[in-house]
């Protein structure tokens, strides 16, 4: 026989397609074709496999060999069809029986001497071959335990090329070499991408950001505590906006620790994002904890929402999926960049349109924006240490705009920690751990509510569903009525004032949000002070 067939898998975004990976000898002036589609760094995959198959101890036919990759009419790219290619061809050349390689899946770039490198995507790849129906499938060593996580497939890890050939077979396996202790894994390399380090503000919460960050560190502000947690419970977008060292940051990088763990779905999800990203860090296949992300404010709207050359690849809103976007000065920040932000906070997703093809990616997540009064950062209504013009003032404030605001349901002024609040000596205020549990009870209360409905938390129930079927205390919403018919707030405001309240009721644990619940979503959302405790402590 000198044909032979194998599979693999092409990614786009974050969604892969089955490739079969077809190898076909015929006499003739020796000479290697590939067809298919494919892009540069896969055609050069032609000089990688003939080295590896050669110092990997096999035979490579000298006859006309052309290898297909199927379907045709799919871009493909990247290295991570080496292993398929290779095992084609020595099916073809008859060194594998053919028979073994059909219902097989495989990924992995191959090194020229033979070992098997990992490649990124190796999540959604799998996912991918399962939902085909293939069973096997075979990746770098390196990348089994990330392989492993798709339940139903059988996973075989080799470490080179030339212990495939002897398992596909049934021979002896050889014993590579290993690389000496205390020296870094050169394959690991392949598993992230250079300069996606924590430096870039990309990271999962269980790492960088979360090491001895405690709410209790944050001094006064009791307001933005409450915002904070009821941002948490209920998945609502919050707008800080206060002088510079109030706390703001601190406050945003303590939000990913008060989020409930990831479940079973949510952690694959994420897990594919950032295994197609390359931020996967090695030794920990699979990402259970609020991924937390915070561009720098010169990011391009590429950088933002996805984008580049060729394939798309995932940008920081997809990247922060499931977890906490934080735009730190956020006026500075381009506002055309700002403005692409409105339609994956509405749809939960990006769709991105390329020449090579329309990648859409997860973009569910909730934003955090925070920002100075004005340029010097010392405006308020309280003092007059701004020396900025009310001109400039305006059109700093301007750069933020009304559209996306209305899409931000918590909006907290953070004032100036006084020198009585940064000396005083005592208990601060709550810790993560104690918010925490709080916050992850008001979401199993949301969660019981919702059963039966796509929605799992209060943000994302459309209006007229609360509207129409979960109903406050009668009475609770009067004033929130009276503040749009003054024109405070807007339809899509009331509505969201109601989403608020409901997190708050299942923070203090009410059946119903009563008039006090409602009173606290309204200055959360205006600013304006209601008379209530803004300590959700103070309220149970």
């Amino acid at each position: 026989m000198t044909f032979a067939r194998t599979c693999s898998v092409a990614l786009v975004g974050v969604e892969g397609v089955v490739v079969e990976v077809q190898a076909d000898l015929e006499p003739g002036v020796a000479a290697f074709t590939l067809v298919g589609l494919p892009d540069k760094s896969l055609t050069e995959s032609k000089d990688r496999v003939r080295a590896a198959v050669v110092n990997s101890g096999a035979a490579w036919p000298q006859k006309k060999l052309t290898v297909g990759l199927s379907p045709a009419s799919v871009p493909k790219s990247g290295s991570g069809f080496d292993l398929a290619v290779a095992a084609a061809v020595l099916g073809a050349a008859e060194r594998i029986d053919p028979r073994v390689l059909a219902d097989i899946v495989m990924i992995g770039e191959l090194g020229l001497d033979g070992r098997v490198r990992p490649v990124r995507g190796v999540l959604p790849a799998v996912l991918a071959a399962a939902d085909a129906g293939y069973e096997q499938v075979v990746v770098p060593e390196c990348a089994a335990a990330e392989a492993s996580l798709v339940p139903g497939v059988s996973v075989l890890g080799v470490r080179s090329l030339r212990q495939l050939i002897a398992i596909l077979a049934d021979e002896p396996v050889p014993d590579e070499e290993q690389d000496e202790q205390g020296r870094p894994d050169p394959l690991l390399a392949g598993l992230r991408v250079p300069g996606t380090g924590a430096a870039t503000g990309i990271h999962s919460a269980g790492t960088a950001h979360d090491h001895g960050h405690d709410l209790a560190d944050v001094v006064g502000q009791t307001s933005a505590r409450t915002a904070v947690e009821v941002a948490a419970a209920g998945g609502h977008h919050l707008f800080l906006e206060g002088p510079p060292g109030a706390g703001k940051t601190m406050l945003a990088e303590r939000l990913p620790a008060i989020l409930p763990r990831l479940g079973r779905q949510e952690s694959l999800e994420v897990t594919a994002v950032h295994s197609v990203a390359g931020l996967l860090p090695p030794g920990k296949p699979l990402i259970d904890v609020a991924p937390y992300c915070a561009p720098h404010h010169s990011a391009t709207m590429q950088a933002l929402v996805g984008g580049g050359q060729g394939i798309a690849r995932p940008g920081a809103v997809s990247l922060s999926h499931r977890g906490v976007l934080f735009l730190d000065e956020t006026p500075e920040f381009n506002s055309q960049a700002l403005d692409a932000l409105r339609q994956p906070l509405e749809a939960g997703h990006v769709v991105i349109a390329r020449s090579a093809g329309v990648v859409r990616f997860p973009a569910k997540f909730l934003m955090v924006l925070a920002a100075n009064p004005c340029p010097c950062g010392r405006f308020s209504q309280r003092d007059d240490l701004c020396e900025c013009p009310p001109s400039v003032i305006r059109r700093y404030q301007a750069r933020l705009s009304g559209p996306l605001l209305d899409r931000v349901d918590l909006r907290v002024e953070v004032d100036r920690i006084t020198r009585t609040e940064l000396t005083a000596v005592g208990a601060g205020g709550e810790s993560t751990a104690t918010v925490a549990d709080r916050v992850r009870a008001a979401r199993e209360r949301a969660v019981e509510r919702l059963a039966g409905t796509p929605w799992c938390t209060n943000s994302e129930v459309p209006g007229r569903e609360l509207r129409s079927r979960w109903y406050a205390v009668p009475g609770a919403m009067d004033e929130a009525e009276r503040n749009l018919e003054r024109g405070v707030l807007t339809a899509r405001g009331l509505d969201r004032v109601l989403r608020v309240a409901w997190t708050v009721a299942d923070l203090v644990g009410h059946d119903r949000p009563d008039a006090t619940d409602v009173a606290l979503a309204l200055q959360l959302r205006t600013g304006v002070p209601r008379g209530v405790p803004m300590a959700i402590g103070a309220l149970t």
